[in-house]
């Protein structure tokens, strides 16, 4: 009974300092280029007061539906143009993922498995990584969980508050994805169904009034696509006229880009995401694989058929699309969090216990070689704060024997879990500050609001949606007959490269290095950037030049 108690006490104190975690890097500096460009068009909204209408490059923009940007912008509203403000509440709506995935679990399992997969789920890799560097996936994994959980719980009648939750965290899913966001929903609802030959069930009325519920709440999305494109159709979208937003929406946006047919193509690997999977929901995907097997095994003895059936068609649908991406699984982590759980809750009946130890045990070393590895290569500036919080980390992970006895099943869990906790505190509080340097727009924009408040910026034949986020001014946008006009009534600052530094002077400008900037995409991290030793040549340069009319050589660079 104590250690029952020792083991609910700990996992709340873990809880809490995951939380703390996924909030660690709330003022760190938004990512170039998806982030940075979600967050300007939020700002868009706020400064035009045009919530209806997406504009990104100074142009409209036809990619992903409206939902995050509206909560970004009513951030915005509230707490200004900050990094905070934008990053605030794609926390919450994980947040409230986690919140939904234990009750989910408790419902289906026990609150002991709840509380072990909020722990699975907060310390999945990327899902702290998506809290960095914040999409639209972590509003999406909060909204898939919470769709289904209602769903489930709203079954026992025709239509009841559950299942109008359902619909509008459904609608809500589907305006921050598209169609695609209902696939791992309908997939779960259906799936157990299915699974559990609940045939009646299946095709209830209930589920008819849940698609016109859902409908409904989609009206805003529809009205906005089809205002900005589909009554416009003499805009330029993707090179032609004509473009339907509405059926972007419904077809183009996802199942478009699954057949490779849209207008924004990639090239697919069937087994891209197999591997993805390996580091992306570490430190459990072993445990993960291994608990899908022993589930088939035992599909008999299944206790449901939700998470199972929602993370499978899911996934085996992302890995048949030509268009695949890494943080596209995070919305099934919460699944995938409930059947780990499940299984290391299992682990001694199952009897695979030195086959877990040897596992977690072996990627907590991997953890603490990473952390050196990376302070060794990187040589990043150290802080005390972040010391602090990396010790804490480490003398929990020492006092947990005490609590929980040794060799049980719950002390190498919350070990594993103390161990994602330093390693995230090490790359959110060391690693990505000092990074985020090299991040050459968000760099320049604090120069400049600094020393040219007042000042006209362009950039000029390249971008950052970085530079015009921070920039406290707007961007300026030139053609060529523009500039040219534009720099007959004052200098303007251009952010720009080398390359069309010299072109611009061979033009005939008279050009003036203010700073360089040393630019690379930290969200593409590789290892000769990673190597203190290499990492100069893999750096490019950005530079601030005031432009003038006139042929005189370079100045001497100003600081």
């Amino acid at each position: 009974m104590i250690a029952n108690s020792n083991e609910r006490q700990v996992s709340l104190l873990m809880i809490g300092l995951l939380i703390f975690l996924n909030f660690t890097g709330l003022n760190i500096t938004i990512l170039e280029p998806d982030g940075a460009l979600y967050a300007g068009i939020a700002k868009h909204m706020v400064q035009y007061r045009d919530y209806w209408n997406l504009f990104a490059d100074g142009h409209d923009w036809l990619d992903k539906p409206h939902f995050p940007f509206w909560v970004a912008a009513g951030s915005f509203r509230l707490f200004g143009f900050t990094t905070a403000a934008y990053k605030l509440p794609a926390i919450l709506f994980l947040l409230m993922g986690a919140v939904y995935t234990y009750f989910l679990a408790k419902h289906l399992y026990s609150e002991k498995a709840g509380r072990w997969a909020v722990c699975i789920l907060l310390t999945a890799e990327h899902i702290v990584i998506s809290n960095n560097d914040v999409r639209a996936e972590p509003y999406l994994t909060g909204l898939v969980i919470a769709a289904v959980y209602h769903l489930y719980r709203g079954q026992r009648n025709t239509f009841n508050y559950h299942l109008l939750s359902g619909a509008l965290f459904t609608a809500c899913a589907m305006m921050t994805k598209g169609l695609l966001a209902f696939v791992p929903i309908g997939g779960a609802i259906a799936g157990h169904l299915a699974f559990t030959r609940q045939w009646r069930q299946l095709f209830h009325l209930r589920w008819l009034l849940v698609a016109v519920a859902t409908a409904l709440f989609i009206s805003p999305e529809l009205y906005a696509l089809y205002q900005q494109f589909d009554r416009h159709p003499e805009k330029l979208v993707f090179g032609q006229h004509g473009v339907s937003g509405i059926r972007f929406f419904f077809w183009d946006s996802q199942f478009g880009r699954f057949m490779n047919t849209g207008p924004i193509k990639g090239t697919g690997n069937p087994f891209f995401f197999f591997h993805t999977l390996l580091w992306a929901f570490l430190p459990w995907s072993i445990l993960l694989y291994a608990g899908v097997v022993l589930f088939f095994k035992r599909r008999r003895e299944a206790v449901e058929y939700y998470c199972i059936s929602g993370a499978l068609v899911t996934f085996v649908l992302f890995s048949l699309s030509r268009f695949q991406l890494p943080h596209y699984l995070n919305i099934i982590f919460p699944f995938f969090s409930i059947l780990t759980a499940y299984y290391v809750l299992g682990i001694e009946r199952a009897g695979v216990l030195k086959f877990y130890r040897i596992t977690q045990y072996t990627i907590m070393v991997l953890v603490a070689v990473v952390i050196v590895a990376l302070s060794a290569l990187y040589q990043p500036v150290l802080n005390y704060y972040a010391l602090f919080c990396m010790l804490l980390g480490l003398l929990l992970f020492l006092l947990l024997p005490r609590w929980l006895g040794p060799g049980s099943v719950s002390l190498v869990f919350f070990r594993t879990c103390a161990a994602s906790l330093v390693l995230n505190i090490f790359l959110n509080l060391v690693m990505y500050p000092d990074m985020m340097r090299y991040q050459s727009g968000s760099t320049a924009a604090r120069y400049i609001n600094h020393r040219f408040p007042l000042a006209a910026v362009a950039c000029w034949k390249t971008q950052s949606y970085a530079l015009e986020f921070y920039l406290r001014n707007p961007i300026e946008r030139y053609d060529s007959a523009g500039l040219r006009e534009a720099v007959l009534k004052q200098p303007v600052l251009l952010f720009t490269t080398p390359d069309q530094a010299d072109s611009l002077q061979r033009q005939g400008y008279r050009c003036q290095l203010v700073k360089a900037f040393a630019h690379f995409y930290v969200s593409k991290l590789d290892l000769q950037f990673v190597n203190q030793k290499t990492r100069q040549g893999s750096l490019q340069q950005r530079w601030l030049l005031w432009v003038q009319p006139g042929r005189n050589a370079w100045a001497e660079r100003a600081e």
